[in-house]
């Protein structure tokens, strides 16, 4: 037993470990020393994953794992083992699918019990102390356990091992293959609108959680059909939560998901993933739709994460923002009483408030009724009538008021940022960034594309090699790159190379996926394992897994293969796509019952089919002719598609190889945009409206390309 003031976590690179480092527990990292000593002593392991950031993870530390006679349970019948499931998640992912298997439900805290080799017979989620709340107590679940793995051994030997084998079949994905068949996307759109809400936006009942790829995958469809319900689907869903509490209306960003159906009170931990994927939907809706909203929670999401979620000096953006700021808080820094409203603003501009945001001293938190969380109740129109003011006045009085609130929250104990750089989280928002740069053309004060570079440049640096691809960190003690880091990173390089035509983005791009195919790939079924085949043991649980689902993520198989599709259209190499279709067909078989939760496969199964979306505009750098050919081309919502910009100083030469082939010719001095795709192009046009019907109009497609 280690001195339970400074136990072994004091050390750790993870600040959710380094969170329980005063833990009485003898706790150890994932790792061999665990399973040795597990083996010596012949004990149980108790695996407890979860995170800095969830509001769950923090209770049962208190309550159970600071607890001085449930710690000694611990330390005498188990080896406690504590994983972030941020820094570990092929650990996470694992032992979800196997303790969900076990206890019907899955999440942070996961408890898991598990034999001294790794597999697990027994678990959950959140335990009480003590028996409540339906829930059995933990320190009675603790010794039951120890009196199980005492007595019944062969009994719980034969469950484990049934359990694992059951846990490889499912996560490898065996029997799921099949002939590729588009008609997978009409499933999935029948799924998405069969759980759309129709009052409230999203889709399923409480909890509702963002689901960006689904959102993306109707835009796409609209844009292919004109269906109008397809968009009001999107538009609903994307208004109803900028508008409800699971958005930070003071800061902007959005916290994690709603426990609500109307999106009105969140968990209020932000995670960059979420907000990346948020950003690039409210970017392709204000690209279709003229709400006003749409862009404005664009603008709003990037100047939050300038300020909160990036290391602005030196690149890279940080994982999370936590929901608490102390154990006895449940999202207090965000919410507000009605007092509190009243004491930072004038009596005008605290009603106006009040108003739009239906402050009353009641509020919508359980656990302290007198905490409101901040909602768009009431349009300004509405607010203006009831003031008797005009609307100017009554957006003056908000924007004011929303100021001095903000300012004031500022000056409240923060929830913590955990600074941690994860790649594929880094990646997903470059690819973000880059994206608000095109689009957002007369905001370039947010700064998006040369921090975003700057950001890539940094992941280059510090977590890439030649030899392994990217690692999953950027900074702290070295860890084996996911599948996830390879592929997302794969889509920012190729993303910074449309930005810029710099060939080292392409060839870093091109790098990375060629090792992604050897070192994750599986070239006789197809699709990709999460971890590379040369990868240390992990211990444990030992399952080559396939990640298909989107959850939290998009399906890193799914996000693969839409990189495949890509680099086979910048560079005409076929083993690009013989190993996209080959990954699509691996998935084939399931995909369809997957439908919402498998968005990411629907769009990649649609790029795909019609191939990427490529535009070439050339002319002068100050050329105002072609400078509108690109905010023509940006200005057009098309998954998938790129624009790259040649001028005489950087000639056609710098397009990737099918490109150059394809456009030998093309004058780089004149102002010209050339639509292709499939390595076919339409005819050249110098007329903005011609390119923008081109794309919204499927030009492409119908010239059979």
């Amino acid at each position: 037993m280690t001195d339970h003031r400074t136990n072994r976590l004091k050390d750790s690179a993870s600040p959710y470990l380094r969170s329980a480092a005063h833990q009485p527990i003898d706790w150890h990292e994932w790792g061999d020393a665990a399973f040795v000593r597990a083996k010596s002593e012949d004990k149980p392991i108790l695996l407890d994953i979860g995170a800095v950031w969830c509001h769950w993870c923090h209770v049962i530390d208190r309550e159970s794992y600071e607890n001085v006679e449930i710690a000694k349970i611990i330390n005498d019948h188990f080896v406690p083992v504590k994983v972030d499931r941020d820094e570990r998640p092929d650990v996470d992912s694992r032992y979800q699918s196997a303790i969900s298997s076990i206890s019907g439900q899955g999440g942070w805290p996961l408890t898991g019990f598990l034999l001294p080799d790794g597999k697990p017979f027994f678990g959950g989620t959140y335990f009480p102390p003590e028996d409540q709340m339906g829930r059995p107590g933990f320190r009675r679940v603790l010794l039951a356990v120890a009196d199980s793995y005492r007595n019944r051994r062969d009994e719980l030997a034969r469950a484990a091992n049934s359990l694992s084998e059951a846990v490889a079949r499912a996560e490898a994905f065996t029997g799921a293959r099949a002939e590729f068949d588009l008609g997978v996307i009409d499933a999935q759109i029948q799924s998405i609108t069969q759980l759309f809400d129709i009052k409230n936006g999203g889709f399923g009942r409480s909890p509702k959680f963002p689901h960006a790829s689904a959102i993306d995958l109707l835009l796409e469809r609209y844009q292919q059909t004109k269906e109008k319900h397809l968009l009001a689907m999107a538009e609903t869903t994307l208004e109803k939560m900028a508008r409800g509490g699971v958005y930070d209306q003071l800061a902007g960003g959005f916290h994690r998901y709603s426990v609500d159906e109307r999106w009105l009170v969140p968990h209020f931990e932000k995670m960059s993933y979420d907000n990346s994927a948020l950003l690039k939907n409210y970017l392709h809706a204000s690209q279709i739709s003229d709400n006003w909203r749409l862009r404005e929670t664009a603008e709003s999401i990037v100047a939050w994460v300038n300020d909160t979620l990036s290391d602005r000096p030196d690149g890279g953006f940080y994982a999370s923002q936590d929901a608490d700021y102390s154990l006895d808080d449940d999202g207090d820094y965000f919410t507000w009483t009605l007092e509190e409203v009243r004491a930072v603003l004038s009596p005008e501009e605290a009603r106006a408030i009040e108003l739009l945001y239906d402050v009353e001293a009641h509020g919508e938190m359980h656990h302290n009724p007198a905490k409101n969380v901040l909602w768009e109740a009431r349009k300004l129109e509405e607010i203006a009538s009831t003031l008797k003011i005009d609307w100017d006045e009554a957006s003056k009085l908000a924007l004011t008021a929303e100021h001095k609130m903000l300012e004031a929250r500022r000056k409240r104990p923060t929830p913590f940022v955990d600074k941690t750089m994860y790649v594929a989280w880094n990646a997903m928002f470059v690819s973000a960034y880059l994206e608000a740069n095109r689009i957002l053309s007369d905001s370039s004060y947010l700064g998006c594309k040369e921090f975003a570079l700057k950001t890539l440049d940094r992941m280059l640096r510090e977590a890439w090699t030649e030899s392994r691809g990217f690692a999953h960190r950027i900074g702290g003690p070295t860890l084996e790159g996911s599948l996830d880091d390879q592929v997302f990173s794969v889509l920012a390089l190729l993303d910074a190379y449309e930005a810029t035509l710099d060939p080292r983005y392409f060839s870093a791009a091109q790098r990375t996926m060629d090792l992604a195919i050897a070192r994750y790939g599986d070239s006789e079924n197809g699709g990709f394992f999460d971890r590379p085949c040369d990868a240390a043991p992990m211990g444990g649980l030992e399952v080559r897994r396939k990640p298909f689902q989107d959850s939290p993520t998009p399906g890193a198989n799914s996000v693969a293969a839409i990189a495949l599709i890509r680099m086979h259209a910048f560079t005409g190499d076929d083993r690009y796509r013989s190993f996209a279709k080959k990954t699509l067909e691996a998935f084939a078989g399931v995909a369809p019952q997957y439908g919402l939760f498998a968005a990411t496969y629907g769009l990649a199964a649609t790029l795909f089919a019609r191939h990427p979306i490529q535009v070439v505009i050339t002319g002068p750098a100050d050329d105002p002719e072609a400078q509108a050919l690109e905010n023509a081309a940006h200005r057009v919502f098309r998954f998938g598609k790129s624009v790259l910009r040649v001028t005489p100083a950087t000639q056609l030469a710098a397009l990737a190889g099918a490109l150059k082939e394809t456009l030998p010719h093309l004058p780089a001095d004149k102002a010209l945009a050339v639509v292709c795709s499939g390595q076919t192009c339409l005819p050249p046009t110098s007329d903005p409206a011609q390119l923008t019907a081109y794309l919204e109009n499927g030009a492409v497609n119908a010239a059979n390309l």
